[in-house]
């Protein structure tokens, strides 16, 4: 019986596998993965004097971040141009006006000499404050020019020490800047403030964060990250949005960002050929403090005010980022073409994006919360075949395949049953 049970299970599994891949062929990007410029990575290291803690391992916290670098540097890609900067490793005294000045560029952004940088992060010693603002800023300088993907890989012991230069505020202000930067944020050994300030720089620029507490696992996610920034991204454009459809930007297939300020409004253009297909959807982060009950609308209008199709979403609080979209296929209109050839005329779509997210008290309400924008102009559905039919479209095939599938898998179960049980009463 148990054996019946496993094939049974394991040819369901089979077939299931099989109607997820043809029912779900992979869909093509709406940009095209940049390349033409290097990826570049910023490797932020906190040498603050906490770094001299001995809980990693057996060692310090800062012989834990040089192994892990020497790994990594080892490992990093040839595509990838790399650069370190410090923070708190220079100045060891109690001016916490210069304290909080202290980060350079210990080796710089560009093609990996690989044993010049280990031999500078060799002489680095535990030292002085944590300047986490001022070395972000200047990290996002050491990035500036290109358009490749640029990282910033921030890993520190302990909270920013320079307030009230907020490194969360500063982080907001880069992502603000639509430069496509990232930061991700590594803690060592964190606690409950750290993980916090931590947190908010990454999910200011869509980074990660991660606690880190064996130096295997700060190799093993450096190196994963460095590798991420070599992998092909779409960039996106900076855009900005009009308060009516009237003034709004026209926008070809691909990513845009923008920002939308609370209890405001973004139009966006969009012509659509007969025959073609417009999708487009919007995602809205909240990378500050918000009201736990928000939602996010993506209208599509003719130029009149007439609504077309609308996508919308909910959010209570359990995540900082909301999604819709839409869809609006064009009919093909038989005798568009006119007597000269002439191609048929295009139909402007006006697409609008509004939330309801709401600043929570006392938190500054500019710049405008971030939105991606991504909108594809494909070739609609034009053959039979092509249009659903009860919902199933070109599922009916499939279902076809899979009811004779199922019907002459249960003749072969039936007649090796009888087979098995004949031979049991024969013996």
């Amino acid at each position: 019986m148990i054996t019946r049970t496993r094939l049974a299970a394991g040819a369901c599994a089979l077939l299931a596998a099989l109607t997820a891949g043809l029912a779900f062929p992979s869909g093509a990007a709406a940009g095209e993965p940049t390349g033409e410029d290097a990826p570049k990575v910023d490797l932020v290291l906190d040498v603050s004097g906490s770094m001299r803690t001995r809980d990693i391992d057996g060692g310090t916290r800062m012989a834990a971040a040089k192994q892990a670098f020497n790994e990594v540097l080892d490992a990093t890609p040839e595509e990838v141009e790399l650069g370190i900067r410090t923070l708190g490793a220079d100045y060891p005294g109690d001016d916490r006006e210069r304290g909080c000045k202290d980060t350079a560029r210990l080796y710089p952004v560009g093609p990996l000499d690989r044993t010049e940088a280990k031999t500078a992060v060799a002489t680095l010693s535990p030292t002085g404050w944590t300047p986490i603002g001022p070395a972000l800023l200047a990290a996002a300088d050491d990035l500036e020019g290109g358009a490749g993907s640029k990282r910033i890989v921030l890993i520190s012991d302990g909270e920013d020490t320079c307030a009230p230069l907020d490194p969360c505020e500063v982080a907001r202000e880069i992502a603000a800047k639509g430069i496509g930067l990232t930061i991700d944020t590594l803690g060592l050994v964190p606690n409950a403030k750290m993980r916090q300030q931590l947190s908010c720089i990454a999910e200011a620029t869509g980074g990660t964060y991660t606690s880190v507490e064996h130096t295997d696992e700060l190799t093993d996610r450096v190196n994963q990250l460095v590798d991420r920034a070599a992998d092909p991204v779409v960039t996106p454009v900076a855009t900005e949005g009009a308060g009516s459809c009237a003034k709004a930007p026209t926008l070809e297939s691909g990513l845009y960002t923008d920002r939308e300020e609370f209890g405001r409004e973004r139009w966006y253009r969009v012509d659509v050929l007969p025959g073609q297909e417009l999708r487009a959807s919007v995602s809205v982060g909240a990378d500050r403090a918000v009201a736990p009950s928000y939602g996010v609308l993506l209208r599509a209008v003719t130029v009149h005010g007439r609504e077309i199709v609308r996508g919308e979403a909910a959010g209570d609080g359990r995540t900082d980022v909301i999604s819709t979209g839409l869809r609006y296929p064009k009919a093909e209109r038989e005798g568009t073409d006119g007597e000269d050839g002439d191609k048929p005329a295009a139909e402007t779509v006006c697409l609008q994006v509004t939330h309801s997210f709401a600043a929570a008290s006392g938190v500054k309400s500019t710049p405008g919360l971030p939105l991606e924008l991504t909108v594809d102009v494909v070739e609609g559905p034009g053959d039979a075949d092509d249009v659903a039919a009860f919902g199933l479209g070109r599922g009916w095939w499939l279902l076809g395949v899979l009811v004779l599938v199922g019907f002459l898998a249960g003749l072969l179960w039936g007649w090796l049953s009888r087979w098995r049980f004949a031979v049991w009463r024969t013996n």
